[in-house]
């Protein structure tokens, strides 16, 4: 089979490892090829900023930024290679408290998912989330795919056909290639969605602003130690925007730095970021860092949380991501052609599970794709047709599975939004009394939590393909 992923971020590079982990080697000598095709540098010692932009369509503007992984997400990463994990978990840092704070600094509401972090006496339930730079978490998977199976080319368009190769076509006019699978891992304004609905002259379902922009950077972790609990992620929340915190990295002499189960020392620097109600969406041509900190020092010169204050002293903005989302789609997959991660449903960042909802995507879809064609095999049918029907009744069962619980994280997150918007007096301070009371019962919230974070995708594979024997 001939396969062409198209996007060389995290799901795409993730894709490429699970397709070379679990696809059957095929009847005939010649084995699988799988090639990423990616419209910027790949090279795994370019850093984020050295990286080309061009005309981008990426919820970063900056590329760049950082990320959060969860307990489902590390433990498909822990199914794909251990040593693969471990690396992640060294170049991050663990999270295991979660603090919801007011303006003032008052802690609300205060989660431990995976049980106290500095107990000794007992074992973690499960993994701990890791914080990590989106950039270091893309290296850790980009080192272990060879150069040659990725190609520098921006794609132009991809064309699903019913009864022969689907077509990729690229931008600079080089040759077209052909592909019995095409996976489109290439984010929000994805080429390869475009082939599942060929009647449409433009995009049937643009991605969505919705009206809330974001920004982030980092401080030396030494001006605020003391203000700032080892192992916490931070949300502070006011009447005029969102503010968050946490740690970067663990000490580089933390025994522990590479285990997900265990909360390290913090090493050298803070992240941080912020969310505000911005009506027009910043693009790279609008984009005045210096306006921003301004806007940043105002909104919050008020806010009496200690770490803000040193944060406003020394503002630099690294980052800036508005928030897009993807309306519902009425199929992921046409012909040979399937969507994962954010071409198929983009996640707002307060869902908390945007790159561990990529990463349980490619996991299921690998994994059915993988029975579907082994069976295939065991009845030797190998002809194009054969596998064409393989991936649609792969498809067919992926889509199944992981719609329904994307579509409630989504409505989640939404919900969860709105608590970043601006809003008056009143609302600020019903908003923390309903924290506050939410808070006074933490085992809710970590019995939520857990059914997000406990989720075996592998797990719940096995369930549905169980169901068929």
């Amino acid at each position: 089979m001939k396969i062409a992923i198209i996007g060389a971020g995290i799901s795409g590079c993730t894709a490429y490892l699970l397709l070379k982990k679990h696809l059957p080697k095929p009847p005939s000598a010649e084995d699988h090829s799988i090639t990423i095709y990616e419209a910027y540098g790949t090279d795994k010692d370019t850093t984020f900023s050295e990286r080309g932009l061009g005309p981008t369509h990426s919820s970063t503007l900056i590329v760049g930024g950082g990320l959060g992984v969860t307990a489902n997400g590390l433990n498909v990463l822990k199914r794909l290679d251990e040593g693969l994990l471990r690396d992640i978990v060294r170049g991050g840092y663990v999270i295991g408290t979660m603090n919801m704070k007011s303006k003032n600094g008052t802690v609300l509401v205060r989660a431990q998912p995976a049980g106290d972090p500095s107990s000794s006496h007992s074992e973690p339930r499960n993994m701990h989330m890791v914080s990590s730079s989106r950039h270091a978490l893309w290296r850790c998977l980009r080192i272990r795919i060879p150069d040659a199976d990725i190609v520098t080319k921006r794609v132009a368009q991809v064309v699903a056909k019913p009864d022969g190769c689907n077509v990729v076509t690229f931008v600079d006019g080089s040759p077209s290639i052909e592909a019995d699978l095409v996976i489109g891992a290439d984010g929000l304004k994805s080429s390869a969605k475009r082939a599942l609905f060929p009647e449409a002259k433009e995009d049937p379902f643009p991605p969505h602003y919705e009206g809330l922009a974001g920004v982030g950077g980092f401080i030396p972790a030494a001006d605020v130690r003391d203000h700032v609990e080892k192992g916490s992620m931070n949300f502070v929340f006011g009447g005029n925007g969102f503010f968050g915190y946490f740690f970067s990295e663990s000490a580089e002499s933390s025994p522990h730095r590479d285990s997900p189960y265990h909360v390290s020392e913090p090493g050298d620097s803070l992240s941080w970021w912020s969310t505000y109600t911005a009506d027009e969406c910043p693009t790279l041509g609008t984009l005045d860092r210096d306006a921003v900190t301004r806007q940043l020092h105002e909104r919050h010169k008020n806010w009496k949380d200690p770490v803000i204050q040193k944060i406003l002293q020394q503002l630099q903005v690294d980052n800036m991501y508005p928030t897009w989302t993807v309306p519902p789609l009425p199929n992921w997959e046409r012909d040979g052609v399937v969507l994962v991660g954010d071409a198929a449903h983009a996640l707002p960042p307060t869902s908390g599970q945007g790159s561990s909802q990529a990463l349980e995507d490619v996991e299921a879809f690998a994994l059915f794709l993988s029975h579907y064609l082994r069976k295939a095999y065991q009845n030797q049918k190998s002809d194009m047709m054969s596998q064409k029907q393989v991936i649609k009744t792969a498809a067919k069962q992926y889509m199944d599975l992981r719609l329904p619980r994307v579509t409630m994280i989504l409505k989640d997150a939404q919900r969860t939004q709105n608590t970043k918007r601006d809003k008056g007096v009143v609302e600020e301070y019903v908003m923390y009394a309903f924290m506050w009371v939410f808070g006074c019962f933490p085992s809710v919230m970590v019995k939520k939590l857990n059914s997000a974070f406990a989720y075996n995708v592998a797990e719940e594979v096995k369930k549905v393909l169980g169901k068929e024997d």
